[in-house]
């Protein structure tokens, strides 16, 4: 499974919403304390684009001796239609402070030194050390996931719902019959299946392998499949 870095690296770095809540600003609409852009830099800072004028980067701009404080909250939303499509939640927390750096006419930078870090999702609940965080990498499959889950739900719906043949004697096979198979999550090292019936559970299918890229992925769900169609 990915470790709790990983996730937490890969919602950072994703397409995900995101708020960034400043003590003093909690009047301030969301989508004004929501970054253009999220980056994550080489110690594990994130690096957040704003508008110029945006209420974050005017109270980056009157803090004193770094001493403003800030949470980034991410939330992870599954791209296919299913019930309880909130998949997670990651808070970064740390000293926000502006970057001294050309971004563009209109925009600028902020700095959030990474000081804890805490994700509540499909695994679990878990906290992240800064420098786990700093190290690792976000998931490959990431910037495809949207589209292949989505793809996965509407041309594959049938191998998909195959896959409760694999469960075997498992919790909650019994219950797979009958129950509508929607392609949830996926990553390097699995896919994850909400089966939405009379009684819904999540069931998690590992990869024959880790995969590195979408080449690798679609082999891995050709065995995957035909491994439930036999």
């Amino acid at each position: 499974m990915p470790s709790a870095a990983e996730r937490t690296r890969t919602l950072v770095q994703s397409t995900c919403s995101s708020v960034l809540l400043i003590p003093g600003l909690e009047q301030a609409p969301p989508y004004a304390l929501t970054p253009d852009e999220r980056t994550v830099g080489r110690d594990g800072e994130v690096l957040l684009t704003f508008p110029e004028h945006s209420p974050a980067v005017r109270a980056a701009a009157h803090a004193h001796d770094d001493e403003l404080s800030a949470v980034l909250e991410v939330t992870d939303v599954a791209p296919v239609a299913v019930p309880h499509r909130v998949r997670g939640r990651t808070w970064v927390s740390g000293r926000l402070t502006r970057v001294p750096r050309d971004t563009g006419p209109g925009t600028a930078t902020l700095r959030l030194e990474t000081g804890e870090l805490s994700l509540d999702d499909l695994w679990g609940a878990e906290r992240v050390e800064p420098e786990d965080f700093a190290a690792a990498r976000p998931d490959p499959l990431s910037a495809h996931e949207a589209e292949l889950l989505q793809h996965l739900a509407a041309a594959h719906g049938s191998e998909v719902q195959l896959l409760r043949g694999l469960l075997g004697e498992h919790t909650g096979a019994g219950s797979a019959a009958g129950a509508v198979a929607v392609p949830l999550a996926l990553d390097r090292f699995g896919l994850r299946v909400r089966f939405v019936g009379v009684q819904t559970f999540d069931a998690r299918f590992d990869l024959p392998e880790p995969v590195a890229d979408v080449g690798g992925l679609r082999r891995a769900m050709h065995t995957l499949f035909e491994a439930a169609a036999g």
